[in-house]
């Protein structure tokens, strides 16, 4: 009985990451947004810390 949960178990995280990748082929991840000039990743809308944009 454990043997068959733990079977379906597996295969039901099986399933959930084939469905994670096919949504994300390209492996872009939302909000990858960085700063066109130092690089670090943007978090809203405001101007960069480095204040260049």
């Amino acid at each position: 009985m454990i043997f068959k949960i733990v079977t379906l178990f597996l295969i039901g995280i099986a399933v959930l990451a084939m469905f994670g990748r096919l949504r994300f082929p390209s492996g872009a991840r939302i909000g990858s947004r960085k700063c066109r000039t130092c690089g670090v990743p943007r978090v809203g809308r405001g101007p960069c810390p480095c204040g260049k944009v």
